[in-house]
């Protein structure tokens, strides 16, 4: 980015909220019906019929506000935001503007280079989600799907804190993780349950004064909410720098060309003449209901990530791996729980466990092996049963069965050589065998010991104690 001129960001993120049921309507909300099969009276704003208000949506909202420490609002009105376009049945969208449900909060994220950026939350609203329009089914006309009409929308809006592409995204990231971890959303971003809206502007280096904005609409991956972003800099800057000026628009980014180019002009809030529903009563929600959703909610994940550290030993590294979602946090210590080691544990699950996860197109859900029974494994570890390199073949044997370790470890005889005389006489038969070598290493190569040892972990078809063959190996050699 040029020195001359600094890019300001603020981003709208839409999550798609995990409930049953619509916002509004008893209408199933889910991903992948037929077309237009979802949709239902109230969905349409048929003439008769009244929305009410979603109670998980709501307890949703508790959980993001308690997440990033906001204010969650007692008393909560929704609006109407009027405009008109073929997938919106009602002519208007039940939202909130003045009264929002969660308050102005703030979440510190970490970017790829070790440094952190804080990003305030302005405000997250409830609202509906719209139809969708389908323009490439009906060659010369544009379908509409009214399934996603009435879906639970919650709104993250952020302060206009950041200052490049990589902190966009960074932070984009970290409330991607956020509403996954607390359970408010999937985080589907192909099938659109988590999208953004990148608010871009910039001014010169070192003013406080705003430049005039543009919104890049839906965004829905990391990759395209970066290159847009710097696009859109790169646009606004050469527009400024050629003597021009920037209009206040919505834009659409394409990935093919990698470009943002025009939809429509900027609409203020007034262009949509909010006013409160009249068919909904304000949301007032009393203590028991917002104390039994906190007291609910799962352990956040920078408390869990510290306390793998600060608790249980693991590496800063491999906890922030291992806190990435809650199914591996929580396979994680259902392994420690069961007895695993654990810094022994996160080691193996996220070398040997997250790589054949992953050549095997495997994920977590769906793997074959039980937390107890890789627990088992790493006690036979431990307590020197097997070692490493004999614990990968128990390792592959267990992904393969339903068998435990120790009944792998016996059935095919991999038990560890941890007797002395027998270590013993490993070494005395390996220094019989290979005397020229035994000869160099007295003489002064002391890098043939990793060939001795090999030759005799060979003997020993790899289940003799490798410390205590070194240690007897050494102390032969050296008299």
């Amino acid at each position: 980015m040029s020195a001359a001129w600094e890019c300001v960001i603020g981003l709208e993120i839409h999550t798609r909220l995990q409930t049953q049921s619509k916002l509004f309507s008893g209408a199933a909300n889910a991903f992948g019906a037929e077309p237009n099969s979802q949709a239902c009276a109230v969905d349409l704003g048929l003439p008769g019929v009244l929305p009410v208000p979603n109670r998980e949506a709501v307890a949703h909202a508790v959980r993001l506000a308690t997440a990033i420490g906001a204010d969650f609002a007692r008393r909560s009105v929704f609006a109407r935001k009027n405009y008109f376009y073929p997938d919106l049945p009602k002519g208007y969208q039940i939202s909130q503007m003045a009264l929002p449900v969660v308050g102005p909060g703030v979440v510190e994220c970490a970017l790829n280079d070790g440094t952190t950026v804080q990003v305030g939350v302005t405000r997250a609203h409830l609202e509906e989600d719209a139809g969708k329009s389908v323009h490439d089914l009906l060659d010369g006309f544009t379908a509409i799907d009214l399934n996603r009409a009435g879906t639970p929308l919650l709104e993250i809006v952020s302060e206009p804190d950041m200052r490049s592409a990589a902190q966009a995204v960074a932070y984009a990231r970290h409330m991607h993780a956020l509403v996954r971890w607390i359970g408010v959303c999937d985080g589907n971003m192909q099938e659109g349950s988590f999208r953004c809206d990148a608010n871009v502007s910039i001014r010169p280096a070192g003013s406080e004064t705003l430049g005039t904005r543009t919104e890049v609409k839906n965004l829905n991956s990391f990759r395209f909410l970066e290159r847009a972003i710097e696009f859109e800099y790169t646009r606004q800057v050469e527009l400024l720098e050629d003597g021009g000026t920037v209009t206040q628009e919505t834009r659409l980014y394409d990935p093919e060309a990698d470009e943002t180019r025009a939809m429509r002009s900027k609409e203020e809030a007034n262009d949509y003449r909010y006013f409160p529903d009249p068919d909904l009563p304000p949301v007032v929600v009393d203590e028991r209901f917002v104390t039994a959703v906190v007291e609910a909610m799962p352990e956040l994940q920078h408390v869990r990530r510290a306390r793998f550290v600060n608790s249980l030993g693991v590496a800063p590294g491999d906890a922030a791996i291992l806190t990435n979602d809650r199914a591996t946090a929580d396979w994680f210590e259902a392994a420690v729980a069961a007895g695993a080691p654990a810094r022994l544990a996160s080691t193996w699950l996220i070398g040997e466990v997250f790589g054949r996860l992953k050549r095997d197109e495997l994920n977590l859900e769906h793997i074959p092996l039980t937390p107890e029974r890789f627990a088992g494994l790493l006690l036979r570890i431990e307590d020197d049963t097997i070692s490493g390199k004999i614990a990968k073949r128990v390792f592959e044997a267990l992904w393969e069965s339903g068998d435990t370790a120790d009944e792998i470890i016996e059935r095919e005889g991999l038990k560890q050589i941890t007797d002395s005389g027998a270590i013993d006489s490993l070494v005395d038969e390996v220094i019989a065998a290979n005397p020229s070598q035994v000869a160099e290493y007295r003489a002064g190569k002391t890098k043939l010991m990793g060939f001795l040892v090999g030759a005799a972990m060979k003997v020993s078809a790899g289940k003799a104690n490798p410390a205590q063959l070194n240690a007897a190996l050494k102390a032969k050699l050296d008299i």
